[in-house]
């Protein structure tokens, strides 16, 4: 183990809450609704993939297929129909997960114009914003972004940085991720760089960004069952040695279940 994760790991191990105490642990992002990314490809595989979901722990799971205008052409009123498909089988087959639609929408002009159509996926609210989950390319941070983070705001919307850990200038140097952070910004690590399943470099600088306080949810972003399944426990037990009870709630159930809550807000679009 690199000396900073030691030094984190031995300073931080407090069990302020029983293990017992994840009674709603929830998924804001895995891309489980079939045929419409490069997730499941079908409703067999999508509904395996709740099941999974169920197993591990998951009580509810938001959606979120890419929003990637020329790539993955999806827009809310587009996921409408294959969200509530995939919602009665997977009653119909009992899983007991409870599922909302949500979307990853890609950092480009045609995506965040969405918003003024009314027609971009958001995952929920926080402090009366209506929240985005926005992915950045995995190389870099691109030029604009901040531009795009204030196009967003002052249309009432929080971006939620997807997986930044992952991102390579973050990587280089996760403080390029603060002006996003004092922007208003909130940050989703992935369950697998936490749960060192990413690669020593992931993991690090998920460390990183927990040491500063900046994590707000952890997700599973799942996309199959063999090399990305929807597990959020081994990222949970990890975040209890890493930070204690308390974060690692706060980042699994806590802070996802506000989120999800502001869904039934009357400001919240239909689904």
């Amino acid at each position: 183990m690199p000396p900073n994760i030691a030094r984190f790991a031995s300073g931080r191990r407090r069990c302020e809450r029983p293990p017992d105490a994840y009674r709603n642990v929830i998924d804001l992002h895995c891309h489980h609704l079939p045929g419409i990314d490069d997730g499941a490809p079908d409703m067999e595989t999508a509904l395996a993939l709740l099941e999974a979901s169920a197993a591990d722990g998951i009580t509810e799971a938001v959606l979120t297929p890419h929003v990637y205008p020329g790539r993955w052409d999806n827009t809310l009123s587009s996921l409408r129909p294959v969200f509530a498909a995939f919602k009665q089988a997977a009653e119909a087959a009992a899983i007991p997960v409870t599922l909302h639609l949500g979307g990853e929408v890609h950092l480009l002009p045609e995506a965040l114009h969405l918003c003024d159509e009314g027609d971009l996926p958001l995952i929920g609210l926080w402090q009366d914003l209506r929240v985005v989950l926005l992915e950045f390319p995995d190389g870099q941070i691109p030029v604009g972004a901040l531009k795009a983070v204030a196009y967003l705001r002052q249309r009432g919307i929080v971006p939620m940085i997807a997986h930044p850990e992952r991102n390579k200038d973050v990587m280089r140097d996760p403080l390029r991720l603060k002006p996003f952070v004092d922007a208003g910004c909130l940050i989703q690590v992935t369950a697998a760089s936490i749960a060192g399943r990413f690669g020593r470099r992931a993991l690090q600088t998920s460390i990183a960004l927990l040491e500063r306080d900046w994590i707000t949810a952890v997700a599973t972003d799942a996309h199959n069952l063999k090399h990305r399944p929807p597990m959020l426990s081994d990222a949970r037990d990890a975040l209890v040695r890493l930070a204690g009870e308390i974060k690692a709630a706060d980042l699994t159930e806590i802070n996802p279940g506000i989120i999800v809550a502001g869904r039934n807000d009357p400001a919240f679009p239909a689904v």
